[in-house]
């Protein structure tokens, strides 16, 4: 059984790439949907660390996490991949800008903390993943991709 986290900056496509992978039939959680964070004084999003292992445990075929909170690292032994979905900041924001399903990052301030995040984050997701995916590929490439290290 095969458990991949998909993770990345806001506007690399993980929900896109999640919903593409489910449509396909494979078993996928997006993080960013209610119920799974909880947020801390300072704005910081972290996994229900509870919810989380109850999900990894509970799970029989294979499985699709997505997200990017602060504890996700507690976590990297128990996925079989850590992929980051990677894209150049100003397609980022385009696609942040263009996107009507989720107004995070629509802001200025917002649009600041997007840049902090690929300064700060991103840099420390790339040292740990065990895979790294051009998010600028057609959406059908980066499937492709994941399906690859689903069925291995």
């Amino acid at each position: 059984m095969r458990r991949i986290l998909v993770t990345g900056m806001s506007g690399t496509g993980k929900s896109s790439a999640l919903a593409e992978l489910a449509r396909r039939g494979v078993r996928v959680v997006d993080t960013d949907e209610p119920g799974w964070t909880v947020e801390d004084a300072d704005g910081g999003r972290w996994w229900d660390e509870e919810r989380i292992v109850a999900l990894l445990d509970e799970a029989r075929a294979p499985l699709v996490v997505s997200g990017a909170v602060t504890n996700q690292g507690r976590f990297y032994d128990r996925f079989d991949a850590i992929v980051l979905l990677s894209a150049p900041v100003d397609v980022l924001l385009e696609r942040i800008a263009g996107r009507a399903t989720n107004d995070y990052g629509k802001s200025p301030e917002e649009q600041a903390l997007v840049l902090e995040h690929v300064r700060e984050v991103e840099p420390l997701l790339r040292a740990t993943c065990t895979h790294e995916i051009d998010a600028t590929l057609p959406l059908s490439e980066v499937v492709g991709r994941l399906l690859e290290l689903v069925q291995r």
